[in-house]
């Protein structure tokens, strides 16, 4: 570590509220979106945190790796040739040494005091593995509809836990412990991108790790107008249907692969999706590993209000 670095660490456990943090870093995954990108990095790098800032490129070819480089040497860009979806996230972390990792969407934005908060609850909760932050929708500044289901989860955890104890999280708005997110392998290849957080949350409660609702903490999301809403619903009903073969038992599995058939839209994206879905199901079988009923009881405690949820629905 050099002297700079360990000054900054002497600095913080001096109560130096205001200084830099050295245990939290934020990891920004984009593709094709090169002002929005340039705006939340400037955004993260004015934090009272000054958190270290990772930004993988997911195969931009409108200049948003040669902005970058320009704009905030800084910052460590990993300018990946393949668009990797979620996959990018594994990336970022393995360039980090610090304990927590935030992850950011290049359309949104944290709140100043929320990575040291995020830090502050998991140095204190040593089996707590992910924060998720309150979500704010810009411009406006209203509460996102998927806000209160945060906060009033019906999953039991810890009596210990901060806040209200979560089934999944929003990687987008989420802090995570960084061991835990390694020792479950980060993300998955195979869903690529839409949904992916649930089969992570599902490996850490296996795990014995805990997930939890952070009212303290602040997210601002402006959702970018240069998304593909289509194949966003198509991945997201793979990747849900992927998820629940995977690790829900029998009879919740076919419950909620029900539940997903009697909702989706009837047309042609909902239909590519489903033969995507199908069409995954020799390695799903192959790759089948049943939560134990500790993780199971999340999952199951979710089934209720996600079938009554207006803010999880597929529609484009």
């Amino acid at each position: 570590m050099t002297a700079e670095g360990t000054a900054t660490r002497s600095a913080w456990r001096d109560g130096d509220a205001v200084g830099p943090d050295p245990r939290v870093a934020v990891v920004v995954i984009t593709h094709q979106r090169r002002e929005e990108l340039l705006l939340a990095v400037s955004r993260l790098l004015g934090l009272p945190e000054r958190p270290h800032v990772v930004v993988v490129d997911n195969g931009s070819t409108d200049g948003t790796a040669d902005a970058v480089r320009e704009r905030f040497p800084q910052v460590d860009l990993i300018a990946s040739r393949a668009n990797l979806g979620a996959v990018g996230r594994n990336v970022g972390v393995g360039r980090l040494d610090t304990p927590y990792v935030a992850f950011c969407d290049d359309d949104t934005w944290w709140d100043a005091g929320s990575l040291r908060t995020a830090a502050d609850a998991l140095e204190a909760h040593p089996r707590l593995a992910v924060v998720t932050a309150r979500i704010v929708v810009e411009p406006g500044g209203r509460e996102d509809p998927i806000v209160p289901e945060l906060r009033d989860s019906p999953v039991r955890g810890a009596d210990w836990l901060p806040g209200p104890a979560l089934g999944s999280f929003l990687a987008g708005a989420s802090v995570l412990r960084r061991d835990a997110f390694t020792a479950v392998g980060g993300f998955s290849e195979r869903l690529w991108l839409g949904g992916e957080e649930e089969l992570m949350a599902g490996d850490l409660a296996a795990s014995g790790w805990e997930l939890c609702y952070l009212p303290a903490l602040t997210v601002h999301h402006q959702a970018s107008v240069a998304r593909d809403p289509h194949r966003r619903r198509r991945d997201g009903i793979r990747n849900t249907l992927w998820t629940t073969w995977l690790r829900r038992p029998v009879r919740p599995a076919l419950r909620r692969t029900l539940h997903v058939l009697r909702t989706v839209p009837r047309d042609r994206v909902t239909a590519r999706g489903l033969l995507a879905a199908a069409g995954g199901i020799p390695w799903v079988l192959r790759e089948r590993r049943v939560l134990p009923p500790c993780a199971e009881a999340r999952f199951a405690a979710l089934d209720e209000a996600q079938r009554r949820s207006t803010a999880r629905r597929y529609v484009s």
